[in-house]
Parts: structure tokens; sequence; C-alpha cells
């Protein structure tokens, strides 16, 4: 059930709702930052917007006025690693299931071709079956566990590593 979103790029005028989105996002529990530790400012992402290179780009889904969800790809300007992006997703809780992260990797794809990159790589923390199971969906494949990546609530927890290779 896909719904009526807009997938776009992140201008300088969103930065202050998609801090207030991915502050809300990793209260999920389910990110790299524990809920309220990411002290980014909406200053410093609007900076960050305004000087992105053409090997990133961050992916707004947008439905009226109100920011749903989110796609970091953020790439590397050394030679050895220019055909590479490195991923990070992030839907509001409440639409997640409706299509947003489907359409947000579907655009990502395009702009990858656009700027003939190679691999699109992620990490997932092992127990996120719902986002395992996107990943998968959009041509994803797991290729290693990182063994007690992170400490979460008071235990060890494994990531995958996922990746995909775009072919010609």
């Amino acid at each position: 059930m896909e719904t009526d979103i807009h997938i776009r790029k992140a201008v300088p005028a969103d930065a202050e709702r998609l801090v207030e989105l991915i502050k809300e996002v990793e209260d999920s529990g389910l990110m790299l930052f524990e809920p309220g530790e990411r002290k980014t400012k909406p200053e410093q992402l609007k900076k960050r917007l305004e000087g992105m290179d053409e090997h990133s780009v961050i992916l707004t889904a947008e439905e009226g006025r109100f920011l749903q969800g989110y796609l970091f790809a953020i790439g590397d300007a050394l030679m050895r690693k220019r055909h590479t992006v490195y991923v990070a997703i992030g839907i509001r809780e409440g639409q997640r299931g409706k299509g947003i992260g489907t359409q947000l990797f579907k655009t990502l794809e395009l702009w990858a071709r656009e700027k003939n990159l190679r691999r699109i790589e992620l990490t997932v923390i092992e127990h996120n079956e719902p986002a395992v199971a996107l990943y998968q969906k959009m041509g994803f494949e797991i290729e290693g566990i990182k063994q007690d990546s992170l400490y979460i609530k008071g235990e060890y927890v494994n990531e995958y590593y996922m990746a995909r290779i775009l072919s010609e």
C-alpha cells in the first residue's frame, strides 16, 4: 500500500524538519545513536546540505508539508572508493511498511546509476527484521556479521554488513 509520497533531494530549507525527524526515528532504538544522543543542530545540517558534494545525496520522503522518511547516501572522494556509497535510512514510526523505504531506494538507485556507482552498502542491527526484509527486497545481500558490534540496553548485538552491487 503506497502512500502519496514525493521523494526529492533534501535542500538547506529542510534542515530543521529533517533534524527533528532524525531524532524521532532514532528514538526507535534501532539506529546507531541512542535516543537523545545525537546533538546535530539544524544549522549544522543546513551547512552540510549547502556543502554537499557530488559523491553524496540526502533524499527526503515528503507527504504534504511533513517529512516521513530520509535516506543518506554518503560517498567518498578517494579514487578507490568512488564507486561506493554508504546508506542510512529512517522512516517515521507509523509510516513504516507503506512503501516509503522502497520509493527512497528506487530513487537512490536512479541517482547511483547516474553517478556510475557500482556498490551501495549499509549495516543493520541483526534483529531488525523489517529493515533486513526491506533491504533484501531491494536487492541487498548479507555479506557478513559484525559480532557484538553495538551495545544496546545492556546487551551486545550483532550487525549485518549488507550491500547491493549495481550491474550494468
